[in-house]
């Protein structure tokens, strides 16, 4: 499962640096997440949707399919 923060933080023209004031976290961690190196907190997540203005599922892309 693939987070979408870069993708979405991009189509909205939002800097990393004003991400990292708008959510409250580094802006090394949010690159850090970005770049897949780490795995968000859930406290994250709902931090970076707020800020994005996002749904916290909104942040996810997923490959399952229903069957």
């Amino acid at each position: 499962m693939k987070i979408l923060v870069w993708q979405i933080r991009t189509t909205k023209r939002i800097t990393l640096v004003e991400l990292a004031k708008r959510s409250g976290i580094g802006k090394s961690t949010i690159n850090n997440i970005e770049n897949e190196k780490v795995s968000p907190t859930l406290m994250q997540l709902e931090s970076l949707a707020a800020a994005l203005e996002v749904h916290i599922t909104d942040l996810f892309e997923s490959d399952w399919k229903y069957r």
